[in-house]
Formats: C-alpha cells, sequence, structure tokens
C-alpha cells in the first residue's frame, strides 16, 4: 500500500459488489407516520423478480471515491477485498472511473464483500455480509489533503484507532466522516478522536438522532450537538425534505433540487462527498450546497450509486436551468 503521487481526495471503508434485484411482487408496510417501513414477500413462496443487475465497485467510500473523480480531484481508494473473481472486476471499474487503487489490498484466501439489494418501487433494502479483514493503515503513507472515512466491518475498531493516531500526527490532513452502521454502534466515546479530527461530519436526520441518543427534532440543536463531539463543520440530510448544515459560522437550509426519483441507492454519498469535494476545491459552504443535491439528483435516476454522478460543467449545466428557489438558505 504505497504511493509517491500527490493525493487530494483517499477514501477510507469497504469496497462491495451488489447485484441489484428488481422485485414486482411484494408489498411496503408502514407505521402511521409513513415511517418505519417493512418491505414484505409471501413466506414461503416463489417471488418473481423482473431484472438484476451486478453494479460492481460500490460501497460508501468507493461511491464517494468516484464522485471526487468525476469531479476532476485526484482520488484514491483505501480498501480490502478478497483475491477473486469480484476483486478483478472492482479494480477495473475503479480504473475505468480514474480511481488510484494502489492502496487496495486482495487478501488471499478471503472472499470480497458481496451484498444483494432487493429493489422494490423507488427504495432499496440490502442484505448484508461484511467479510473481516486485517485492517491494517499503512505506516508512512504520504499525507493526502483530505480523507474521507466511511462504512467499515465489525472488527476494525483497532483500524479506526490508527486512523486517529495518524491524524493527530498529521494534524496538516483534513478528515470527512460519514458513518457507517458499525461506526455508529461502536459510539462516540470509542470513536472520540476520530470526532475530535474531524473537519467535516455527515449524517441523515435519523443517523444523528441514533448517534446522540436523543428524540430532538430541531436540526440546529442537532448540529449544535454534533459539533460537541468535535466536527468543525457538520451537514445532516433529511431526504426529499433537504438539508441542514453548518459551516464554522452559518447554519444553512438547502432544498433538493426538483425531481422525481428511479431508484434512491447512493443519492447520500453522492451529496457527503459533492461537498467533500468543493471543499477541496476551495469552495463556501453556500455553493457546495448547491452542487451536492444536483449530484443526488443525477444518481436516483439511474440504477445504482455511481452511474448518475456529474462532472463540474454537468452540474454547472443544471445550475443554469435551477428554479429561482433553488438557493441555500440562512438560518437564524
Amino acid at each position: 500500500m504505497e504511493n509517491k503521487d500527490k493525493i487530494d481526495f483517499l477514501a477510507i471503508g469497504d469496497i462491495v459488489t451488489e447485484p441489484f434485484i428488481r422485485i414486482k411482487d411484494a408489498a411496503v408496510h408502514c407505521k402511521l407516520d409513513e415511517e418505519a417501513c417493512e418491505l414484505c414477500v409471501r413466506f414461503g413462496d416463489k417471488v418473481p423478480y423482473e431484472s438484476a443487475d451486478e453494479i460492481r465497485a460500490v460501497g460508501n467510500s468507493a461511491n464517494a471515491a468516484v464522485c471526487a473523480a468525476r469531479l476532476g480531484v485526484s482520488s484514491h481508494l483505501m480498501s480490502y477485498m478478497g483475491d477473486d473473481r469480484i476483486a478483478k472486476g472492482n479494480l477495473e471499474e475503479l480504473a475505468i472511473n480514474n480511481v488510484g487503487t494502489s492502496f487496495i489490498e486482495m487478501v488471499p484466501n478471503m472472499k470480497s464483500n458481496y451484498h444483494y439489494v432487493l429493489w422494490y418501487d423507488v427504495e432499496r433494502t440490502i442484505l448484508v455480509n461484511h467479510i473481516f479483514y486485517p485492517y491494517k493503515f499503512p505506516e508512512n503513507l504520504q499525507a493526502p489533503k483530505w480523507m474521507y472515512l466511511s462504512s467499515l466491518a465489525s472488527n476494525s475498531e483497532a483500524y479506526h484507532h490508527e486512523i486517529s493516531a495518524y491524524l493527530n500526527a498529521h494534524p496538516e490532513v483534513k478528515l470527512a466522516f460519514q458513518p457507517g452502521t458499525f461506526q455508529m454502534k461502536l459510539g462516540t466515546e470509542v470513536l472520540k478522536d476520530i470526532y475530535k479530527n474531524t473537519e467535516i461530519f455527515f449524517c441523515n436526520k435519523e443517523e444523528a438522532q441514533r448517534i446522540l441518543n436523543t428524540d430532538a427534532d430541531d436540526f440546529k440543536i442537532l448540529i449544535d450537538k454534533m459539533k460537541g463531539l468535535g466536527p468543525k463543520k457538520v451537514v445532516i440530510t433529511d431526504g426529499i425534505k433537504g438539508a441542514y448544515a453548518y459551516d464554522g459560522e452559518n447554519y444553512w437550509f438547502m432544498p433538493v433540487y426538483p425531481h422525481e426519483p428511479y431508484e434512491r441507492t447512493g443519492a447520500g454519498d453522492a451529496f457527503c462527498s459533492t461537498v467533500t469535494a468543493c471543499m477541496i476545491m476551495n469552495m463556501p459552504m453556500e455553493e457546495a450546497l448547491l452542487w451536492a443535491p444536483i449530484n443526488a439528483m443525477s444518481v436516483t435516476q439511474h440504477v445504482g450509486a455511481q452511474k448518475g454522478l456529474l462532472t463540474q460543467s454537468e452540474i454547472k449545466a443544471f445550475l443554469e436551468k435551477a428554479p429561482v428557489d433553488y438557493k441555500a438558505v440562512p438560518l437564524i
């Protein structure tokens, strides 16, 4: 895991191959508030499906790395895979997307992550099985401008401490943190050094409530509580309702870019990594918030998390035809 080139964006996290299985004969049951919904199929029966497409080289961090590369940022992925045909396919896909792979280790006699996505209507339910790789942060890593940390398997606690130690020794490296399920389960005390070293933190509203162990609905309260853990900047998304952000000085609300979603996988990754890439390009938060929903919107028009990711010129074209009320609004 060595590389001598200067890196703007180093994404760290598990890489996955996902077959998208579009099912037809199913139903969704929700509580009265239309939340806590469940996907239901007939138990013990044959359930027909419409299509199945294998999407290579995805996962929160892989999606972020491809997003950054598509926007013209020098991007690499640090990850682990098995030594199998799935891994080879992932490497091919990353190369096509101009993501550096010199920090990816293929572990002999281990399988690569392979998750199943059940796609019904515009939403998806993912069957996951994270492989326990021998995570080890490389010694003498040339400092990237930014690191983007996201989902890892549940045997990665020591790995997080190694990342924290590296950040403590290299304060010039800025960290974007978009926690995955296990990182949220670890808790803020175990990952306190990660939170303290975070330049910008991303999650959605429900994740913020879970991380902070609160029922608070007010986004400024949630942001302030998250700031108290250490992050200098905070972005909390709220699905189709928009996103809220704090840039170190000001609070912002950003609506979504008008659209009808086809399939929502990867929209959050696109939003978060676009904001980070904009930060690398020295954009203020107010401008970054204009770019991020457009990339997220585009992703939802395609199957999978990466096909719809846009270039700078493509985002600018959408900005030119945006509604007059599409702008970041300061929160008082």
